[in-house]
C-alpha cells in the first residue's frame, strides 16, 4: 500500500525507534515487510524532512536516529498552556471524553498541541473546525482531564 507522507514519515520514525538502521535501503524493505510501498528516493526525503541523522551506537555502528527537540525550544507543557490560554473558551466533558470549544477554524492548533504534550492520561485528540474531542483512559476519566485542561486555559 502507498501511504501519505505523513502516515509514511510516521512509520519511518516508529521504525528507527525499534530498529538499529543503518541505510535508505533498510528503510524501504522494513516499510516493506509492513505492506508500505516507497522508494529510496522517498525515503530518502523523509528522513530529511524528519531530521534523522546517522550516529554511532555503542558498538561503533551507525544508525538512523531522530535528535530530540532543541533545548530552546519550549517546554511541551509551556507550549501546551500558552495554546489553551489563547485558543480554548469552553470545556466539557462525558465519562472519559472531553469538549474543548474554540474559535472557529482554531481547534487544530489545539488538538496538534495536546498531542505533542503527549500527557499519559490522554489516548488521543480529533478536532474539526471549532471543537477538539479529547479521548482521556477511563481509569482517569473526563472529568479529571476536563478540570486539568480548564486550568490550563485559564477557565
Amino acid at each position: 500500500m502507498r501511504l501519505a507522507r505523513p502516515q509514511r514519515q510516521h512509520r519511518i520514525a516508529r521504525i528507527l525507534e525499534q530498529h538499529a538502521v543503518t541505510s535508505q535501503t533498510q528503510v524501504v524493505e522494513l516499510l516493506a515487510a509492513d505492506g508500505v510501498v516507497a522508494t529510496q528516493a522517498t525515503v530518502s526525503r523523509d528522513l530529511e524532512e524528519l531530521g534523522a541523522v546517522k550516529a554511532r551506537v555503542p558498538g561503533g555502528e551507525m544508525v538512523y536516529v531522530i535528535p530530540e527537540q532543541p533545548k530552546d525550544r519550549p517546554a511541551p507543557e509551556d507550549h501546551l498552556k500558552r495554546v489553551m490560554g489563547d485558543w480554548v473558551v469552553e470545556v466539557a466533558h462525558s465519562a472519559n471524553l472531553v469538549v474543548l470549544r474554540t474559535p472557529p477554524g482554531s481547534a487544530h492548533v489545539v488538538g496538534s498541541a495536546l498531542d505533542r504534550a503527549g500527557l499519559p492520561d490522554i489516548l488521543g485528540t480529533i478536532a474539526g473546525d471549532d471543537t477538539v474531542l479529547v479521548v482521556a483512559t477511563e481509569r482517569v476519566g473526563g472529568q479529571t482531564i476536563a478540570r486539568r485542561l480548564g486550568e490550563l486555559a485559564g477557565l
